[in-house]
């Protein structure tokens, strides 16, 4: 199947079975890396990506279902790394290993988008889906509390 997508604001034809999944495309035809391979079953967010402004798994989504959508990376938040919340992610020093951490940037800017001044609770509601081996959930907090200005 020939589908085009619109990825970071640049249109790419790609050829690929309908069924492929979205994060294959990104990783393997795009070469956009920064959007990682974690579970393949949409369960730890490693492979967050926005779809037209919702954080999506990128692994559960067939390319089929991604067609005519405003698709962003990591790469396309913001080209310098001047969004707000990957400002705050440095400046709170959040990774260790950094492995989840583009994931939980894309759900942590959605999440934002979307509630500008989030509670805890909305914070621990939204991130749930993003595990991080490492445990920084509490940075990851201060972090999202920091990109809305309240820290």
């Amino acid at each position: 199947m020939a589908a085009r997508l619109l990825v970071n604001g640049k249109s790419h034809e790609v050829d690929v079975p309908a069924d492929t999944p979205l994060l294959w495309v990104i990783r393997d035809i795009l070469g956009l890396t920064g959007t990682k391979f974690g579970c393949g079953i949409a369960q730890c967010g490693a492979c967050t990506v926005h779809l037209d402004g919702e954080a999506v798994r990128s692994c559960s989504v067939p390319v089929a279902a991604a067609e005519g959508k405003k698709i962003t990376t990591i790469e396309g938040l913001s080209a310098d790394g001047s969004h707000p919340v990957q400002q705050a992610w440095m400046a709170g020093e959040v990774p260790q290993c950094g492995y989840c951490q583009s994931g939980q940037i894309m759900q942590a800017a959605a999440l934002l988008a979307r509630t500008p001044k989030p509670t805890d609770a909305e914070i621990e509601q939204a991130m749930a889906g993003n595990i991080c081996r490492c445990g920084t959930y509490n940075r990851i907090r201060a972090a999202i509390h920091a990109a809305a200005g309240e820290g």
